[in-house]
């Protein structure tokens, strides 16, 4: 989440001691009461960046009623009650950009990965909603798909599935490589800046390849 403060010309000697342009906190995004104590003490925002996120492995036949809630709690729904509650103060203040960390495998599935392409496929039609109900008002909503991304979750996922689980991994991206997470980071910054005015509603792919 990022504010941005405005300093008077008085001000401008002590920018650097004073301007804070983000926030960060520890919350659980599968209580609404929390995330509604933490928007209403941070106030208006200019950019929301969505990334809670959990991958179950395994087919319908592997999920239960408490994988599938899990997952839509926290891939879904955690996207929906930050979204409601910092929204109002956004379009109160102008407007802002929201970002939505999906996944490629909302647009295309890979197997043993049911319930958690059914919920990034969620996220990306939510994102779309958002970006169409408010385009008017000055607030725009977008969503990052990525492919595998070398992160601690990844790679644990990789052991898990033995000794050669991380070339197995790699072997999805025909790029040869798995992608870094400072590379989805510059795809969030692009998104929640003025140089991406233009842009709203969209599912931009991030994905070394995969999808071709």
């Amino acid at each position: 989440m990022l504010r941005r403060f405005a300093p008077r010309n008085d001000e401008r000697k002590t920018r650097k001691k004073k301007c804070r342009v983000a926030e960060t906190a520890r919350l659980d995004v599968r209580s609404t009461a929390e995330v509604d104590s933490f928007a209403k003490r941070i106030g208006k925002i200019d950019i929301l960046l969505n990334a809670a996120g959990f991958v179950h492995h395994g087919t319908i036949l592997d999920c239960s009623e408490e994988d599938w809630d899990f997952s839509f709690d926290l891939n879904v729904k955690s996207m929906h009650r930050t979204i409601k509650a910092f929204l109002p103060a956004m379009l109160a203040g102008g407007g802002g950009s929201i970002v939505n960390i999906s996944s490629c495998a909302a647009l295309r599935p890979p197997a043993n990965r049911y319930v958690y392409s059914a919920s990034k496929a969620a996220v990306s039609l939510l994102t779309r909603a958002v970006a169409l109900d408010f385009i008017t008002q000055g607030i725009r909503c977008n969503s990052i798909c990525p492919g595998t991304v070398e992160t601690p979750s990844m790679l644990g996922r990789a052991a898990a599935a033995g000794p050669d689980g991380r070339e197995k991994f790699v072997s999805r991206q025909k790029m040869g490589r798995l992608g870094t997470a400072e590379e989805i980071a510059a795809m969030a910054v692009y998104l929640g800046s003025d140089e991406s005015a233009f842009t709203t509603g969209v599912d931009l792919v991030v994905d070394g390849g995969y999808m071709l």
